[in-house]
């Protein structure tokens, strides 16, 4: 097995400054430490976590809180993600340790695991506004990074997705074509990228100088059932004229909604268009879907390198990075122009 001598020797540094570099001090620059990671990976360098530990005060391990719910086992973006997290930690040789949220104060396994005094920082998911782990974490001065955020200044660091965004492009299509009676069938409002997305949806509609009814919001949990049942009360035309599109917060909502469209003896998208937003998860792809699923994606495992580095760099001293990337708008057959009022079942 190669030792921090046999490294230093390969690429005429000293010992002291692989060591640093491994153990990514800033003050060794970025390309340096590259070329030592990869040098490493190549000799078959493994380090001495004891070692380690001593020299730098780390342990090598963050963890991951998650709060176990009854369908866990039927949720995709949990494992796509436990997946993406495991290996991108994995590769800055980097543990990551899951605990199990069964409480109802959102703080106190945080504390738990931080009187054990084994961790060096933390990953958290599922923010809310005012997210209570957010003030205890900082001021405890333990280093942590968000998949989102809990709103727009964030002075923690996080990564994640323009949540508002997401609804402006979608709005800014369907109204290209004509929609103007457009529904969202929004995740959760509990959390921040729900709260985000509803924000961006009623601004963007604004500025188009559409009203939007109070039956034409949704918030509920994504599952193809809830989309369904949703978007059945509103295509019944029951509460007044039915919307002409729909955005949905997910691709398992986006199934929903198409089925109850069919079942309403609609034409996607000759009556209905639909729109959704598409973490690219592996059983429910939306080029798939019949016909194919405009949607503005996102893949969650693209996430998890970001996540992993921003975390590792924090601990290892440099400063709290936000960083938010633009969903990508991909058009296919799911969306087209507004009915022609005239042939609209519910004009």
């Amino acid at each position: 097995m190669a030792t921090l001598k046999d490294i230093g020797a390969e690429l005429g540094l000293s010992v002291a400054t692989v060591s640093r570099a491994l153990n990514g001090f800033p003050e060794v620059n970025i390309k340096t430490r590259d070329k030592v990671r990869e040098a490493a990976e190549r000799l078959g360098y493994r380090p001495n976590r004891v070692a380690q530990r001593l020299v730098t005060g780390r342990s090598g391990m963050v963890g991951m809180i998650i709060k176990i719910r009854a369908d866990m086992s039927a949720d995709q973006t949990f494992f796509e993600m436990l997946t993406g997290l495991t290996a991108a930690l994995a590769a800055r040789d980097v543990d990551l340790v899951l605990a199990v949220d069964q409480d109802d104060d959102p703080v106190l396994p945080y504390r738990k695991l931080m009187e054990r005094d084994i961790l060096d920082g933390f990953i958290l998911n599922a923010p809310v506004p005012d997210d209570p782990r957010v003030v205890f974490l900082q001021e405890k001065r333990i280093p942590f990074v968000m998949h989102g955020q809990t709103g727009p200044d964030a002075d923690y660091a996080c990564y994640g997705i323009d949540n508002a965004g997401v609804s402006e492009d979608a709005v800014k299509l369907l109204t290209s074509l004509g929609h103007k009676r457009i529904a969202l069938l929004n995740g959760q409002s509990r959390y921040a990228y729900a709260v985000d997305r509803r924000s961006g949806f009623l601004n963007a509609m604004t500025a188009q100088g559409l009203n939007v009814p109070q039956a034409f919001l949704c918030s509920d949990a994504e599952t193809e059932m809830q989309g369904y049942t949703h978007a059945l009360a509103m295509l019944s035309g029951q509460n007044g004229p039915r919307p002409t599109a729909f955005i949905c917060a997910s691709t398992l909502i986006a199934a929903g909604v198409m089925q109850a469209a069919k079942d309403r003896g609609l034409q996607v998208p000759g009556d209905v268009s639909v729109i959704a937003h598409d973490d690219a998860l592996p059983l429910m792809r939306a080029v798939n879907f019949e016909p194919a699923l405009t949607v503005t994606r996102a893949p969650l495992r693209d996430a998890c390198v970001p996540l992993a580095n921003l975390l590792i760099d924090h601990v290892a001293g440099a400063p709290a990075e936000q960083k938010m990337d633009r969903a990508e708008l991909i058009v296919r057959a799911s969306t087209g122009p507004v009915p022609n009022e005239e042939t609209d079942p519910w004009p």
